[in-house]
């Protein structure tokens, strides 16, 4: 449900749709212009578009009819024909062993209730020799900065299930056989209203995460690093890209 209605809103964020942002991933990755790409809960699409300007063939998933329609308008607004959506589950990909030569995934992690399982499918499907990316939130390495910030994100949305830490995120990946070829860091600031705004978190609901926010801002509790401009409330979300090589 939360997905849901939260299609357009998600898609519209600047974060999400930032160009600059998206050209990283791209070349982090570096594919070949020949490759097969597989975006994992794709989402409003913006990946597997950039991804299509310069791979032969790009697909999308996701299990949100909503943001497929959205995926799908901006498809038609681009004019790319190599690109496609469709409905599916990522803990059964509906495609073959060894189907793709990329597979990506972007802030979709944090959603999972069984990362390992949907890992291992994104494995299943990529060919040996392929690349799997994933872009994700982190936490804190300290057991309990990590939890004061995912009590923050799933009250705020419930389709949150728990962010990793950079370290856990890496032993995850490497627990599918998978090797480690570069890592980037970076951070999302977000403006803490119009975040909420985004999720449609109840008032109720939001006082309270503004309630932990400003306990943050004043004790330094979770490495959100909570901030004001112009009295508004803002923060940082740390960011992991892990690019890996299917063994």
């Amino acid at each position: 449900m939360e997905f849901s209605q939260q299609a357009l809103p998600y898609s519209q964020t600047p974060s999400i749709s930032d160009a600059g942002r998206l050209q990283k991933l791209v070349t982090a990755v570096s594919p070949d212009a020949n490759a097969r790409v597989l975006d994992v809960a794709c989402g409003p699409g913006y990946v597997a578009l950039a991804f299509a300007e310069v791979c032969r063939e790009v697909v999308g998933i996701d299990l949100t009819p909503e943001m497929l329609e959205v995926a799908e308008s901006h498809r038609r607004k681009k004019a790319l024909t190599n690109a496609s959506f469709q409905l599916g589950a990522a803990e059964k990909l509906p495609f073959r062993n060894q189907q793709f030569d990329v597979v990506v995934s972007r802030l979709a992690l944090h959603h999972w209730e069984t990362p390992r399982r949907i890992i291992a499918e994104m494995a299943r499907v990529c060919r040996r020799g392929g690349t799997i990316a994933l872009e994700d939130l982190i936490t804190s390495e300290h057991t309990r900065r990590a939890s004061f910030q995912n009590r923050i994100e799933k009250l705020r949305d419930p389709s949150h299930t728990k962010a990793l830490s950079a370290s856990g995120l890496v032993q995850v990946l490497a627990a599918a056989r998978l090797e480690i070829v570069s890592i980037h860091s970076g951070e999302l600031v977000q403006d803490a209203e119009r975040w909420m705004q985004t999720s449609r978190t109840p008032e109720k609901v939001a006082r309270k995460v503004r309630a932990l926010l400003e306990q943050d801002e004043q004790r330094d509790l979770s490495g959100l690093t909570p901030f004001r401009v112009e009295g508004r409330l803002h923060f940082r979300h740390k960011t992991l890209t892990v690019v890996t090589h299917k063994l």
